[in-house]
C-alpha cells in the first residue's frame, strides 16, 4: 500500500511539473485550420512502453491548464472533460492525435499532448491558427453621379467576416490608386464581430474626377491571409456617370438643310456636349435679335423661299457660346405662256415661252405627245402636225419632290381645200379619181355627179393624219362625166369638180398628191443628193488647188535648169574664142 501510495504521488507531481520533459529539444508545432473544417493535431511523441495514459489540454492566457481528453492505454478507454465549448467536439484517436470539428476563432490556442509513465510525463506543444475568407468585396453606396473638378464620395468598399483582418485596396482602371491630397482621399476601418470574433473592414473613397473618367472602370480588392498563404478577392466593376459643363454647342437641320424646299417644315436640333446636357436654349431666327427660348428643338413649318438665312442657337445661361448654320429654302417656279388650250389657225405664227425661275440651275425639258423633244417648239407658220399637247417640265436634282410643269394644248384649225386627180388603169377598163382634202376640223366629203345630182357612196378613204386625207372611187364611164367633190368642217364648205372623159377617150392622168411621209422622204433625199454633190465640189476644190501648187513649183524649177544650162553655153564660148585667139 505504501508503494502505491508513493507511486501516486510521484504521479500527481510528475503532472504537475511541467519540466519534466523526456525530449527538451522538441520544438513548437502550429496547425492551420480554415474556419468551420476539423483541425487535426497530431501528438508528436513517441508511445513509451511504460505508457500509463495520454492526455490534451491547452492554455490559457494566463498559463492555467484546461485538460480536454484523456485515453489510458490499458483499458483503451476515452474520457473527455466537461469543457462546454468543446463538448461534442472532440475526437481522440490510439495514436493520441486529437481532432476538433467545426473550427471555430476562439480555438486559437496552445494545446499540448502529454504522454504519462510512472517516472516521467513527456509534452508536445502544438499552436492552432484558425483562418476565415472574407466574403468577395462589394462597391456600396455608390454616388449617382461624379462631377468633375469637385471632391466627391465616391463609394464604400465592404468585405465581411473575415478571420484575421484583411486589407482593402482601390483601383481605377485596373490601377491601384494612392491617397492624394484633394483628389484621393481613402478612409480604413475595421470592425470585430463580439460573438463571432470575425472581422469587418470597409474602405470609403473620395474621389476628384475629370472627363477622363468617363466609361472608367472602379474596383477594389480584399487580401487576407489563409491556410495557405495569402490571397486577393476582387470585387465586381463600377462604372459611374460623370457630369461635366457643355464647352460646344453645334446645330443641326432635319431634314438635311440641302433639301429643303418651299412648303417643307424645318425642325432645328440645339445640342451641347456636356452630361447632362442642356434641355433648353435660346433659337436665333434670320432677322430676330432676341432669341427664342424652347427646347432642344424648334420647328417652323411651311416655310418659304424668305425663310433663306443663317439659323443660330445658344445656350440660356451663356449666350456667348453660339451655333450658326446657313439655310437655303429652294424654289422653283415656271411661267408657260400661252398655257391651256389654244386654237390657232393654219399658216398663223405663234410665240411660246416657258419662263424659269429658280433658287439653282434646273433642268427643263419638252414634251409632245408624251415623246421628248429635242428643243423648245417655235412656230412661225403654224401646220396642221404642229397640233397636240406640249408639256414644259423643269425639276431641281438635287432636291427631291421639286419639280414644276405646265401644258400647252395646241389646235391648229383650217377651211378645208380640196385638190382632185385622176388616172386610168393600165388595162383600160377602168378610172381612179381622188379628192384631196386638207383641213381641220376633220372634213366630211361627199361626191356627187354634176347634172344629175346623185351622190356616190361607194368610196374608199384613208386615215386622217396631220389634217389630211382623201376619198377615192373608180368608175367605167360611157360617156363625158363631170364629178364634184364637196368638204365641209364648222369652218366652211368647199367645192371643186373634175371633168372625166369617158373610159373609150385616152386623156392625161394627173399626178397624186404627195403625203407628208412621202415629202419628207422625197425631201431627205434632196438633202442627201445636195450634200453628195457639195462633198464633189469640195473635193474638185481641193484637187484643183493641190494641181496648181505642183504645176507652181514644176515652172519655178524649170526656170533655174534653164539658167544653168545657159551659163554652161556662155562658158564653152568663151572657150572656143580663147582658142582661136592663142592660134
Amino acid at each position: 500500500m505504501a508503494s502505491k501510495a508513493a507511486s501516486s504521488c510521484r504521479l500527481v507531481f510528475c503532472l504537475l511539473i511541467s519540466a519534466a520533459v523526456l525530449r527538451p529539444g522538441l520544438g513548437w508545432y502550429t496547425v492551420n485550420s480554415a474556419y468551420g473544417d476539423t483541425i487535426v493535431m497530431p501528438c508528436r511523441l513517441s508511445v513509451p512502453q511504460n505508457l500509463m495514459f495520454g492526455k490534451w489540454k491547452y492554455e490559457k492566457p494566463d498559463g492555467s491548464p484546461v485538460f480536454i481528453a484523456f485515453r489510458s492505454s490499458t483499458k483503451k478507454s476515452v474520457q473527455y472533460d466537461d469543457v462546454p465549448e468543446y463538448k461534442d467536439r472532440l475526437n481522440l484517436s490510439e495514436n493520441y492525435t486529437l481532432s476538433i470539428s467545426n473550427a471555430k476563432i476562439s480555438d486559437e490556442k496552445r494545446f499540448v499532448c502529454m504522454l504519462v509513465t510512472e517516472d516521467n510525463v513527456f509534452e508536445a506543444p502544438t499552436v492552432v491558427k484558425v483562418f476565415k475568407q472574407p466574403s468577395k468585396p462589394e462597391i456600396v453606396s455608390k454616388a449617382p453621379f461624379l462631377e468633375t473638378e469637385q471632391l466627391k464620395k465616391l463609394g464604400e468598399c465592404i468585405s465581411k467576416d473575415s478571420y484575421p483582418d484583411g486589407n482593402i485596396t482601390w483601383y481605377r482602371n485596373g490601377k491601384v490608386l494612392q491617397p492624394l491630397e484633394g483628389a484621393v482621399v481613402i478612409i480604413f476601418k475595421k470592425q470585430m464581430d463580439p460573438v463571432t470574433q470575425l472581422y469587418t473592414m470597409t474602405s470609403s473613397l473620395e474621389y476628384k474626377t475629370t472627363k477622363a473618367d468617363i466609361q472608367m472602370p472602379f474596383t477594389c480588392s480584399v487580401t487576407y491571409y489563409g491556410p495557405s498563404g495569402q490571397k486577393t478577392v476582387y470585387s465586381e466593376q463600377a462604372v459611374f456617370d460623370i457630369y461635366y459643363p457643355t464647352e460646344q454647342v453645334t446645330i443641326q437641320v432635319l431634314p438635311s438643310k440641302n433639301a429643303i424646299k418651299e412648303g417643307d417644315n424645318i425642325t432645328l436640333k440645339c445640342l451641347g456636349n456636356g452630361n447632362p446636357p442642356p434641355e433648353e436654349f435660346l433659337f436665333y431666327l434670320p432677322g430676330q435679335p432676341e432669341g427664342i427660348r424652347s427646347s432642344n428643338t424648334y420647328t417652323l413649318a411651311d416655310v418659304r423661299r424668305n425663310a433663306t438665312g443663317d439659323y443660330k442657337c445658344s445656350l440660356i445661361d451663356k449666350k456667348s457660346m453660339i451655333a450658326s448654320t446657313a439655310i437655303t429654302v429652294h424654289y422653283l417656279d415656271l411661267s408657260l405662256n400661252p398655257s391651256g388650250e389654244v386654237t390657232k389657225q393654219i399658216g398663223d405664227a405663234l410665240p411660246v415661252s416657258c419662263t424659269i425661275s429658280a433658287s439653282r440651275n434646273a433642268t427643263v425639258v419638252w414634251m409632245k405627245d408624251n415623246i421628248r423633244l429635242r428643243s423648245s417648239p417655235s412656230f412661225s407658220s403654224l401646220h396642221y402636225q404642229d397640233a397636240g399637247n406640249y408639256v414644259c417640265e423643269t425639276a431641281l436634282q438635287e432636291v427631291e419632290g421639286l419639280k414644276k410643269r405646265e401644258s400647252l394644248t395646241l389646235i391648229v384649225e383650217g377651211k378645208p381645200q380640196i385638190k382632185m386627180t385622176k388616172k386610168t388603169d393600165p388595162s383600160g377598163l377602168s378610172k381612179t379619181i381622188i379628192c384631196h382634202v386638207e383641213g381641220f376640223p376633220k372634213p366630211a366629203i361627199q361626191w356627187t355627179i354634176t347634172g344629175s345630182g346623185s351622190v356616190i357612196n361607194q368610196t374608199e378613204e384613208s386615215p386622217y393624219v396631220n389634217g389630211r386625207y382623201y376619198s377615192k372611187i373608180i368608175i367605167s364611164p360611157e360617156e363625158n362625166v363631170t364629178l364634184t367633190c364637196t368638204a365641209e368642217n364648222q369652218l366652211e364648205r368647199t367645192v371643186n369638180s373634175l371633168n372625166v372623159s369617158a373610159i373609150s377617150i385616152p386623156e392625161h392622168d394627173e399626178a397624186d398628191e404627195i403625203s407628208d411621209e412621202n415629202k419628207e422622204k422625197v425631201n431627205d433625199q434632196a438633202k442627201l443628193i445636195v450634200g453628195i454633190v457639195v462633198g464633189l465640189l469640195l473635193a474638185a476644190l481641193v484637187a484643183g488647188v493641190v494641181y496648181w501648187l505642183y504645176m507652181k513649183k514644176s515652172k519655178t524649177a524649170s526656170k533655174h535648169v534653164n539658167k544653168d544650162l545657159g551659163n554652161l553655153e556662155e562658158n564653152k564660148k568663151l572657150e572656143e574664142n580663147n582658142h582661136k585667139t592663142e592660134a
